[in-house]
């Protein structure tokens, strides 16, 4: 290449640097095409003990459902901002807790390292007075709550060497439980049977006509102990890694109306120790790949349970406790709020979030409680992405990732756009398919926008900028009010490189959105 061909390469890469990429979004709202629970957000409390360990760090601390301070006021707080968030109460060793209540758990056993224990553990033990606890913090926080159940109760391994339990479900625990917390008054949304048992497993499994039949012996009790059907909870399952041909035999086992939300685990990033994460986390190219399983866990759905809906019963990105170095990060967010557009436009009614706090990727800081990036960006989609799903796309970058719903507490719609290119800017106008809104959703109501940012420009930080400001838990332990910018609608929404943006534009007039 000679030097004149060279000074073009430096001019267009200079003018690459400084001037912004202008990007016509298309919304077309005259219909959706998909719709989300209202309360799609949802993050996981679970059973971890301090010991829980991975890659020679132990990062749960007390976080574990059993020694989780529930008095502290940061957590408490940060559940009441959602008004209400969805909790699920679950995980790994969820098929291991017995249930001190009834005479089947005479005893009330503590989890301890044992190798020769699903995941390295022994049973442990929920007694009914830490219930209690758990319940008054979910009425005074407001929590919309998942209770998932031990499924592995009566069953015995098929073989010495082999991973599949064979055998009924023994129920009586869990009716018990059930039982107590109907009594008790306790508000319950759903029970989810089993985790990570369907398919192949994790350290177990259960053959799919067995699972679908403990299903139904779920929905009889929860039917008998909740008669009204106006408050009684939903039933879930089977809370584990998509398979085709299980997930559809579960399906049709279970039969009619007995699953009300089909609940499957993403951890699409790999291993919390790889070294590549934070690649993968900005790679558009690498984070649709797992597409294809939101599109077949929708059609599995729709053809063998259609009087159900697709759940992310939990996902974490990357699994064993996430990455130490970026699952608490900004940048981890690229990945996070990307996936629950992306399931939200596969039509999953659910995203579980793992976890609430806890391990290297929870919403909260397992020691301080202070909310991590993610969390805010949690909390804004919350409030502002409505569950009338829109479809969006511009003709732009790859690393421009867009998503739009109705907005959710005003007229108008509401969009999300990512821009994971760490140098372009983007400036993206907003319009109409028809075209037909355009001048006149322009010329009046002001756009809010909400600019997220990391502090110092560092995508590894774990401090959050909102509109260039760092967001801090304020002197009483509230979460801080999240304030929009205003901004001419008639104005292209300013993209900046390695930002993410939700904007609200209240004078979209989307059909769909009446």
């Amino acid at each position: 290449m000679g030097f004149r061909g060279l000074i073009c390469l430096l001019l267009l890469s200079l003018l690459h640097l400084c001037c912004a990429v202008e990007v016509r979004l298309t919304v077309r709202g005259a219909a959706a095409i998909a719709r989300t629970d209202e309360n799609f957000i949802c993050a996981t409390l679970d059973w971890w003990p301090e010991t829980k360990c991975n890659y020679n760090q132990c990062p749960w601390g007390k976080a574990g459902i059993l020694t989780l301070d529930l008095g502290n006021r940061i957590l408490a707080n940060a559940v009441k901002a959602f008004s209400p968030l969805r909790i699920r109460i679950g995980g790994s060793l969820q098929d291991q807790v017995l249930y001190k209540v009834g005479p089947f758990a005479l005893k009330c056993p503590h989890f301890r390292r044992n190798d020769n224990g699903l995941f390295g553990f022994s049973y442990g033990c929920l007694d009914m007075d830490r219930w209690e606890v758990l319940n008054s913090f979910f009425t005074k926080t407001g929590a919309r709550v998942t209770f998932s159940l031990n499924a592995l109760l009566g069953r015995r391994k098929f073989a010495a060497n082999d991973s599949l339990m064979v055998g009924d479900w023994n129920a009586r625990n869990a009716y018990d439980f059930i039982k107590y917390t109907a009594t008790r008054g306790h508000k319950i949304d759903s029970y989810e049977l089993g985790n990570e048992l369907c398919g192949s497993g994790v350290a177990a499994r259960i053959g799919p006509e067995q699972y679908g039949r403990d299903i139904v012996v779920l929905k009889r009790i929860v039917q008998e102990l909740y008669p009204d059907p106006f408050t009684r909870p939903k039933v879930l399952g089977p809370g584990g890694f998509y398979d085709k041909q299980w997930f559809e035999t579960f399906l049709k086992t279970s039969g009619p109306n007995v699953v009300n939300g089909v609940t499957h685990h993403i951890y699409n990033l790999g291993a919390g120790v790889d070294p590549t994460l934070i690649d993968k986390v900005q790679n558009p190219f690498y984070l649709d790949q797992v597409a294809q399983t939101y599109r077949d866990v929708e059609m599995s759905v729709r053809l063998f349970g259609p009087w159900s809906g697709a759940w992310v019963g939990e996902a974490g990105g990357a699994y064993n406790s996430g990455g130490k170095y970026v699952s608490h990060t900004f940048v981890n967010g690229f990945w996070y709020l990307d996936q629950l557009g992306m399931t939200a436009r596969f039509n999953h009614k659910v995203f579980c979030r793992q976890s609430l706090i806890g391990g290297n990727y929870g919403l909260l800081n397992t020691t301080s409680f202070i909310p991590n990036p993610d969390y805010y960006g949690a909390l804004l989609w919350h409030r502002l992405m409505g569950s009338t799903v829109l479809s969006a796309s511009h003709a732009s970058s790859p690393y421009l990732r867009v998503y739009s719903h109705c907005s959710k507490r005003t007229t108008g719609i509401s969009v999300l756009i990512i821009n994971m290119s760490n140098s372009t800017s983007f400036e993206v106008t907003v319009t109409d398919d028809t075209r037909l809104y355009q001048q006149e959703y322009r010329d009046i109501i002001p756009r809010e926008e909400y600019h997220l940012t990391p502090k110092d420009g560092d995508i590894l930080s774990d401090v959050l900028l909102l509109n260039g400001t760092p967001l801090r838990i304020t002197a009483t332990f509230d979460i801080p009010a999240l304030k929009p910018r205003l901004v001419a609608a008639a104005l292209p929404v300013k993209v900046a490189p390695d930002s993410i943006v939700f904007a609200t534009l209240k004078g979209f007039k989307a059909p769909a959105c009446v």
